[in-house]
């Protein structure tokens, strides 16, 4: 097994961060590589693997295997494993935080399009730069007959997770921070077409789209998002709050994401 992980890029010019399979559907037994992108409407660019950045790293099959000791720094692939069964995989990545410093107008003209509203109320009509620190939280289900591996939280700080095989039926997440469900978040999904096999097209190639549908979490941190359309999915969210060290930071952010495949019914 080979494996790699990430560097991550500024969120004021590339939004979204997802893990992206070669194959969503493998048959077994199946070799799957994983890779990471960071971008901004479903296209991104590839990064390569930094592990002073890993927080967690892990492989949840029939068990769970951490992996965040066997990457090679600046390696571009995430991982390689063999599906050996056809019950599913779910990948999950943490990183630390990374610095950044934008202008105020920069500053907020970000938090409007991630509809981050508390922070721009709290934040006010400043015109200063702002200091955040931000991580990422990213997930990918490779589909299999196993939906409790996909319906289990993987632990992170922040995450998106189904209550049900979100491959099939109308989606509903339950957005959490710390294991707490999170309300009032706002949640968007980006859809692209698939190769044969359920293989995913480079990230790096393919225009880039808007949301195709976007909703807020109630009280419960409960989204539905109705997936229409077959093809590659990400779903992605960001929660922003007061740094907890104001010596690095003003404000500190989390970005969730979830990739998945639908394929035609």
């Amino acid at each position: 097994m080979t494996l790699a992980l990430c560097l991550m890029a500024r969120p004021s010019s590339a939004h979204e961060f997802w893990i992206a399979p070669t194959r969503y559907r493998p048959a077994h037994p199946d070799t799957v590589a994983v890779s990471v992108y960071a971008g901004t409407g479903f296209r991104g660019e590839l990064k390569p693997y930094a592990p002073s950045r890993v927080v967690r790293f892990r492989l949840r099959t029939t068990r769970d295997l951490d992996l965040s000791r066997a990457a090679r720094n600046g390696d571009l692939v995430m991982a390689r494993f063999v599906v050996a069964e056809d019950g599913g995989a779910l990948v999950s990545y943490e990183s630390s935080f990374a610095d950044i410093e934008l202008p105020g107008p920069e500053f907020d003209a970000y938090l409007k399009l991630e509809g981050l509203d508390e922070v721009r109320a709290a934040r006010g009509s400043s015109a200063s730069a702002a200091r955040e620190r931000y991580a990422r939280c990213a997930k990918t289900w490779i589909a299999g007959s196993d939906a409790k591996r996909v319906t289990a939280p993987a632990g992170m700080t922040y995450e998106l997770t189904p209550l049900a095989d979100p491959t099939t039926g109308a989606v509903t997440l339950r957005a959490t921070f710390r294991g707490q469900p999170l309300s009032g978040a706002l949640v968007r999904a980006w859809n692209r077409p698939l190769m044969r096999g359920a293989r995913p097209f480079d990230g790096a190639a393919r225009d880039s789209v808007p949301p195709v549908t976007e909703g807020r979490t109630d009280a419960r941190g409960l989204v539905r998002l109705n997936l229409q359309h077959s093809g590659e999915w990400l779903v992605s969210s960001v929660h922003m709050a007061p740094s907890a060290d104001r010596d690095e930071a003003d404000w500190e952010s989390y970005w969730a994401s979830l990739t998945f495949a639908r394929t035609e019914k």
